[in-house]
């Protein structure tokens, strides 16, 4: 790609991906929050928690999604969407494993995904995340150098 393209590696590239998650994720998660804090409520892990986490995730993916827009913050940005991520996918790895009772919230095309499919997906999206903050420091993400 030429110099000062939009997405010129794969960190901008895995960047441009959890940006569409986190925003179709956050704005589906808002739509539909009373659906989000329900499922919450029947997790055992989020339950005492359900109302503050409800509202929290979703205006956090948004914040994450816009943050990851702009090159300046794309850095941090994409080391707490790995962050969040890992977090992501170590709760449903816990509930896969131990609730008896797996309650989903999701809708659209991820609410089509089992819990294990969920897994993969989120492990998925982990390993990309991680490849790209360690990827060479040849990157966008690393640097905002005027061309």
């Amino acid at each position: 790609m030429r110099k000062g393209a939009l997405l010129p590696n794969f960190a901008d590239y895995v960047a441009a991906v959890y940006m569409l998650v986190f925003l179709y994720t956050g704005i589906n998660k808002l739509w539909w929050q009373h659906k989000f804090y329900v499922v919450l409520v029947k997790s055992p892990l989020l339950n005492n928690n359900a109302a503050f986490i409800s509202w929290f995730i979703p205006v956090l993916e948004i914040a994450l999604f816009c943050a990851l827009f702009f090159p300046q913050s794309r850095r941090p940005a994409l080391v707490a969407s790995v962050g969040l991520m890992a977090v992501f996918t170590a709760y449903i790895g816990f509930m896969l494993f131990t609730a008896s009772s797996l309650p989903c919230s999701c809708g659209g095309i991820l609410g089509s995904l089992n819990w294990t499919q969920h897994l993969v997906f989120n492990t998925m999206l982990l390993a990309l995340g991680l490849l790209a903050l360690f990827q060479k420091k040849h990157s966008t993400i690393y640097c905002n150098k005027q061309a």
